[in-house]
C-alpha cells in the first residue's frame, strides 16, 4: 500500500483525476458550513500536500502548468466580466483606490522592515510586497452578481495598478541589490511597458474584432482565439519583463468588447471556472507548509505579527479612505478591504524572486507565507460575508420613470396580430393553474392562449410508445381548452414532436410569435437537471420572449396579495414591478413592493430609495394600489419569508446568468424558494442588455 501512494504522485493523470475530484466534492461541502467554496479548495491543497498525505506536489511540472494557467485565467476573467461602460466611468477612481491601497501598506512595510532592524532595500521589498494583492474574492463577487458594482469594479481596476507597481518595485530592489539599478533602466521598462499595453489593449481588440467578423459562427476557431490572446498576452508580459497576470488582465480587458454576451464568451469562462481557477486555488493550499508555519510563528513571531497586522490595517485604512473621498457604504468599504487583502498571486511571485537573489531572508519569506495563508482565508470569508448585500450600482441610476410607465413589461403585438400566451402543459394536475393565468392575462390583452403539450421523439415516427405519448398530450390539451372556453378566451392548441423539450418549448414560442411563456416550478433534485440544467434553465435562455416561471398554490384569481421585493431601483426591477401591475390588474389585486437594506444604510439613502419608489408609483398609469415598503434587516431571505407570510404571491426577478449547473440561485432566493409557503412567479424579461446574459450564474432580485 505504501508503494501504491507513493507512485501516485508521480502520475500526471493521477493528478488530474485527484484534482477533479477535489473540485467536484470539497466546494459544496465548504458551503453547506457557511465558508466560501474558495477555502475548501485551500484547505484541500494543504491536504493533498507535503504536510497532508503527500498526493500532491506543487513543484510537479503538472501542478506549476495547471496553476499557471489558472493564475491567468483568473485575471482574465477578471477584465472579461468588467462592464468596460462602467469601468471608463470609474478609472479615475480606480487609479485613486490603487494609489491609497498600494502607497499605506507600502509604508506600513517599510516601517515593520526598519523596526525589526532590516536594511532600506530589504524593508521597501517588504513594503512592496504587503502593497500588491491578488483577487481570490473574485468568484465570490462574480457568483452573487455584483461584480457591476462600482465599488467592485473600482477594486478589480486597482488591481492592475498595485501588481505593475508593485512588481516594478521588486525589480528596482533586485537591480539595486546587484548594483545594475539605474535611472535609463528603469524609464525602459516604462517605455517597454506603455508600448506593450497599447498594443494588447487596442491591437488585439482591432484583430479579435475582425477575425470574429471574418468567422461568422465558427465558435470553435473563436474560442481557440481567445485563448490564443489571453496566453500571447501573458508570455509578453513576461518578455517586457512583468508578471504573466498583468497580461492576462488586459487582455480580458482588450477581447472584453470582441466576444461581448456571446456565447464564445460564455464557454471560455466556463472552462476557466470550472477547471483552471480551481487548480490555481488548490495549488496555493499545496504551497502552504504547515511546518513553515509553526517554526515561523516560533522564532519570528514578532516579524510574523507586525506583517501581517501591518497589511490588514492598512489595507482596512485604504479601503476607508476611498469609502470616504467616493462615499461608499460600509458593506462596499468592507468588500474593498476584503477583496485587495489576500496576498498570494503577485506576492508570492515576488517573494521568491526576493528571497532567491538575497534581498530578504528566509524569516521574512516564511512571514510571508503566514501572512499569505491568514489573508487566503480571511479575505473570501469576509468577501463572501459582505459582498452579499451590495446593489449593482453605487448609487441610484437615473431612469427615465415616465418612460418606463408608458412601455408594458411585455412587448405588444402589432395591430394585425393577437397577444399570445404560450403554456407548455405536462402534469395534468397542476395545469389549470397555469391555464387560468394564461388566460386571465391574454384576456386582458384581448388574445389568446397556446396550450403546448410535447412528445419526446423517437427514431421511429410509427414507435408504439410515441404514439402513446401523442394521445397523452391530446388529452391534456382536451382539458386546456376547456379551462380556457371557461374564461372566455381563445384557445389554439398544439403537439409538438421534439428531441429536446426546451427547445421544443422556445422553438413553439418563436413559431407562434407568443409575447409570454408561463411556465411551471420544478426543483433542481436530479443529477442530471444539477449537471445539464432542467427544462426551466434552457427555456430561460434561450426564449425570445418573456418566461413567467410559477408555482401557484391557489387560483390566480384568489391571490390578491402580492409582494415584489426588490435590492435596487433599476430599469429590470422596475420592470418587474410593472408586470406584477400588470397581472394585479386582472382581478384588482394590490401590490407591496419591499426593500431589505442593511443595518448600515444612512437615513438619507432610505429616504432617497422611498423617492424613488414613490415617483415611480406616482407616475405609474394604474389603478392598481401600490404600497412601498422598506425595512433594515441583516438577513434579507428571513426578512422577506416573514413579509411572505401576509401576502397571497411573491414576485421575483430571475437575472439569466448561464452556468454548467443551470438556473443556480444566489443563497438568498435559495432559503426563499425552500421555505416559502405562498405562491411564487419568477419573472424574467428578454429585453435586457447583452451583459445581463453572462454566463457565471443565475440570481434573482431579492
Amino acid at each position: 500500500m505504501t508503494s501504491f501512494f507513493q507512485a501516485l504522485p508521480n502520475s500526471p493523470l493521477i493528478s488530474f483525476t485527484l484534482l477533479l475530484l477535489v473540485i467536484l466534492t470539497i466546494p459544496p461541502i465548504f458551503e453547506r458550513l457557511q465558508l466560501p467554496g474558495l477555502v475548501g479548495l485551500l484547505v484541500a491543497g494543504v491536504f493533498l500536500g507535503p504536510d497532508g498525505i503527500g498526493l500532491l506536489n506543487a513543484e510537479s511540472e503538472t501542478m506549476e502548468l495547471l496553476a499557471d494557467i489558472g493564475k491567468i485565467y483568473l485575471m482574465f476573467v477578471a477584465g472579461l466580466e468588467i462592464d468596460l461602460a462602467q469601468f471608463r466611468r470609474t478609472k479615475n477612481r480606480s487609479l485613486g483606490f490603487g494609489f491609497a491601497t498600494f502607497i499605506i501598506p507600502m509604508m506600513a512595510g517599510i516601517l515593520v522592515g526598519r523596526v525589526v532592524g532590516l536594511g532600506w532595500n530589504a524593508s521597501i521589498l517588504i513594503g512592496s510586497l504587503l502593497a500588491s494583492h491578488t483577487l481570490l474574492g473574485y468568484p465570490i463577487v462574480n457568483r452573487l452578481g455584483v461584480v457591476n458594482n462600482e465599488a467592485v469594479t473600482v477594486t478589480i481596476g486597482a488591481t492592475i495598478f498595485t501588481d505593475i507597481s508593485a512588481l516594478l518595485v521588486l525589480a528596482v530592489c533586485v537591480s539595486v541589490h546587484d548594483g545594475d539599478f539605474s535611472a535609463a533602466s528603469l524609464m525602459s521598462q516604462l517605455v517597454a511597458l506603455g508600448v506593450y499595453a497599447a498594443i494588447v489593449l487596442f491591437g488585439f481588440d482591432w484583430v479579435g474584432k475582425a477575425y470574429f467578423r471574418r468567422t461568422g459562427d465558427e465558435q470553435s476557431n473563436q474560442f481557440l482565439f481567445v485563448l490564443l490572446a489571453v496566453f500571447l498576452a501573458s508570455v509578453g508580459a513576461q518578455i517586457v519583463n512583468v508578471d504573466k497576470i498583468v497580461g492576462a488582465f488586459l487582455a480580458g480587458l482588450a477581447v472584453n468588447d470582441v466576444v461581448g454576451g456571446s456565447p464564445v464568451k460564455e464557454k471560455v469562462e466556463f472552462v476557466g471556472s470550472t477547471l483552471f481557477i480551481p487548480f490555481f486555488f488548490v495549488n496555493m493550499g499545496l504551497l502552504l507548509s504547515l511546518s513553515s508555519l509553526a517554526t515561523t510563528l516560533t522564532s519570528e513571531l514578532a516579524l510574523t505579527v507586525m506583517m501581517v497586522g501591518g497589511l490588514i490595517s492598512s489595507k482596512f485604512l485604504a479601503a476607508l479612505v476611498a469609502k470616504l473621498l467616493y462615499r461608499y457604504s460600509w458593506n462596499e468599504m468592507i468588500t474593498m478591504w476584503s477583496l485587495s487583502l489576500p496576498q498570494v498571486a503577485a506576492t508570492l511571485a515576488a517573494a521568491l524572486v526576493g528571497v532567491t537573489v538575497g534581498v530578504i531572508n528566509i524569516s521574512v519569506f516564511n512571514a510571508v507565507i503566514v501572512m499569505m495563508l491568514v489573508t487566503a482565508i480571511l479575505g473570501p470569508v469576509l468577501t463572501g460575508r459582505f459582498a452579499r448585500s451590495l446593489t449593482v450600482t453605487t448609487a441610484l441610476e437615473t431612469v427615465d420613470l415616465s418612460v418606463l410607465n408608458e412601455e408594458m413589461p411585455i412587448a405588444r403585438p402589432d395591430q394585425s396580430e393577437r397577444f399570445t400566451v404560450l403554456i407548455p402543459i405536462y402534469n395534468p394536475y397542476t395545469q389549470r393553474y397555469l391555464i387560468e393565468m394564461g388566460a386571465l392575462l391574454a384576456n386582458r390583452e384581448q388574445g389568446y392562449i397556446v396550450p403546448l403539450a410535447i412528445a419526446k421523439a423517437s427514431v421511429h415516427m410509427d414507435d408504439p410508445q410515441l404514439n402513446a405519448m401523442v394521445q397523452r398530450c391530446a388529452h391534456l390539451l382536451e382539458r386546456a381548452i376547456a379551462v380556457g372556453e371557461e374564461f372566455n378566451v381563445a384557445s389554439q392548441p398544439r403537439i409538438r414532436i421534439d428531441d429536446d423539450i426546451a427547445h421544443g418549448i422556445s422553438r413553439a414560442a418563436r413559431e407562434a410569435n407568443a409575447n409570454l411563456i408561463v411556465m411551471g416550478w420544478s426543483p433542481t433534485t436530479s443529477l442530471q437537471a444539477r449537471l445539464f440544467g432542467t427544462v426551466i434553465d434552457n427555456v430561460f435562455w434561450s426564449s425570445h420572449c418573456p418566461v413567467a416561471v410559477m408555482r401557484l398554490l391557489d387560483e390566480p384569481v384568489n391571490l390578491h396579495r402580492i409582494l415584489v421585493p426588490v435590492k435596487n431601483i433599476t430599469p429590470q426591477a422596475l420592470q418587474t414591478v410593472r408586470f406584477a401591475q400588470w397581472f394585479a390588474e386582472t382581478h384588482a389585486a394590490t401590490i407591496t413592493v419591499l426593500h431589505v437594506c442593511d443595518r448600515f444604510a444612512t437615513q438619507p439613502e432610505i429616504e432617497q430609495f422611498q423617492d424613488k419608489l414613490d415617483q415611480f408609483i406616482a407616475q405609474s398609469a394604474t389603478s392598481v394600489p401600490i404600497i412601498p415598503k422598506v425595512i433594515c434587516q441583516d438577513n434579507i431571505a428571513k426578512a422577506i419569508l416573514h413579509q411572505a407570510q401576509s401576502y397571497d404571491l411573491v414576485l421575483l426577478r430571475s437575472v439569466r446568468r448561464r452556468t454548467v449547473g443551470g438556473l443556480a440561485v444566489s443563497d438568498v432566493t435559495t432559503a426563499v424558494l425552500s421555505k416559502l409557503d405562498c405562491s411564487l412567479v419568477l419573472f424574467g424579461d428578454t429585453t435586457w442588455k447583452p451583459s445581463d446574459f453572462n454566463d457565471v450564474e443565475a440570481n434573482f432580485m431579492a
